[in-house]
C-alpha cells in the first residue's frame, strides 16, 4: 500500500508525472519522497494514468486544484474513467519566475510561454508589461523550448529549479498575482490504503434529475456528523445539462461512520464511483 511504499527502503520507486524534468509536479515528487522516488516525464496527463494502469511505473502524480485558477478539470474527468485509486496527496507553494535566454532584456520581450494555468495565476504582471502570453502543455517545456530555439523576444513563466535545469536567467521572480498560490496534487496508484486517522474519502456520485435529489445525497454525508471539504459538479457526457458530483470529505471507506453514509448514499443515487481514500496532506 501507499503508506509503506513512501517509507522508501529497497530501492527507488518510479512516479510519472506530466511535463519536462523541472515541472513543477516534478517538484511536487522531491518535495514530497526526496531522493526516494525516480520522476518519470510524460508529455500528457492521460500518460501518467496509463503508465500507473500498465504497471510501467509505480504512481504517478497529478495536478488536481489550484488556488488561484481552481480546479484541473482533466485530472477529475480520467479518475472518473480508470481504475486508478487516490493514493495520497501534497501541496506545493507555487513561485512563478519569468524565464530568458541569458542576456535578454524585459524590454526585449513581446511574448510569454507557458501552460495556461501559470498564465492565468501571473495575468497581471503580463498586462502590465504589455506581454502576450502564449499557450503552451508545461511551464518547464516552454523553457526547454525558448532555450533550444534561441529565442530573444520571448520568455516563460515556470519554476526557479526550471531556469536551473536548462541553464536560463530569471528576469523576475514572484510574478505570481497572488502570493497564496498553492497547487494540490493527488498521488494514482493501484489498490487502496489503509486508514491512518487523518483520512479523506473522494468520490463521484449522479442523481436522478429530480428536485432535492442533490439535497437528499448530500444529507447522507451530514446526517453521519462527516464534514463535507468539497463539492463540484462536471458535465454528464452524452446528457445535455445533467451532472456528475465530486464530493470529498473527512474520513476514511472503513470508518464506521462513512460506511453507514456511503450504504445511504447508494440508496439516493444512481451510480456511485469511490476514487479513494487516502491520508490528508
Amino acid at each position: 500500500d501507499y503508506p509503506t511504499m513512501c517509507r522508501g527502503g529497497g530501492g527507488s520507486m518510479r512516479v510519472a508525472y506530466q511535463g519536462e524534468q523541472g515541472a513543477y509536479s516534478e517538484e511536487a515528487i522531491i518535495k514530497h519522497w526526496e531522493d526516494r522516488a525516480e520522476s518519470v516525464p510524460l508529455p500528457y496527463l492521460q500518460e501518467v494514468f496509463a503508465k500507473v494502469e500498465q504497471s510501467e511505473v509505480d504512481l504517478g502524480l497529478v495536478p488536481v486544484e489550484n488556488t488561484i485558477q481552481g480546479s484541473i478539470h482533466l485530472t477529475f474527468d480520467l479518475l472518473q474513467e480508470s481504475d486508478l485509486k487516490i493514493q495520497g496527496e501534497t501541496i506545493l507553494r507555487i513561485n512563478h519566475s519569468l524565464i530568458v535566454n541569458p542576456g535578454t532584456k524585459l524590454e526585449d520581450l513581446r511574448k510569454v510561454f507557458s501552460h495556461p494555468q501559470a498564465i492565468g495565476q501571473s495575468r497581471a504582471f503580463l498586462e502590465e508589461n504589455g506581454l502576450e502570453p502564449v499557450s503552451t502543455y508545461d511551464t518547464a517545456g516552454s523553457v526547454k523550448m525558448i532555450k533550444e530555439k534561441g529565442i530573444t523576444d520571448a520568455a516563460a513563466i515556470a519554476s526557479r529549479r526550471a531556469a536551473e535545469v536548462y541553464g536560463m536567467e530569471i528576469l523576475a521572480e514572484g510574478i505570481e498575482t497572488h502570493q497564496e498560490n498553492y497547487t494540490r496534487f493527488l498521488i494514482i496508484g493501484r489498490g487502496k490504503t489503509k486508514p491512518t486517522g487523518r483520512d479523506k474519502t473522494t468520490l463521484t456520485f449522479i442523481t436522478e434529475h429530480k428536485p432535492g435529489s442533490l439535497l437528499r445525497a448530500l444529507h447522507t454525508i451530514s446526517d453521519q456528523g462527516i464534514n463535507l471539504l468539497k463539492i463540484e459538479s462536471r458535465p454528464l457526457i452524452g446528457k445535455p445539462w445533467e451532472y456528475i458530483f465530486y464530493v470529498e470529505f473527512e474520513g476514511h471507506e472503513g470508518d464506521p461512520r462513512v460506511k453507514r453514509s456511503l450504504e445511504d448514499l447508494e440508496k439516493v443515487t444512481t451510480s456511485i464511483k469511490k476514487l479513494g481514500s487516502y491520508p490528508r496532506a
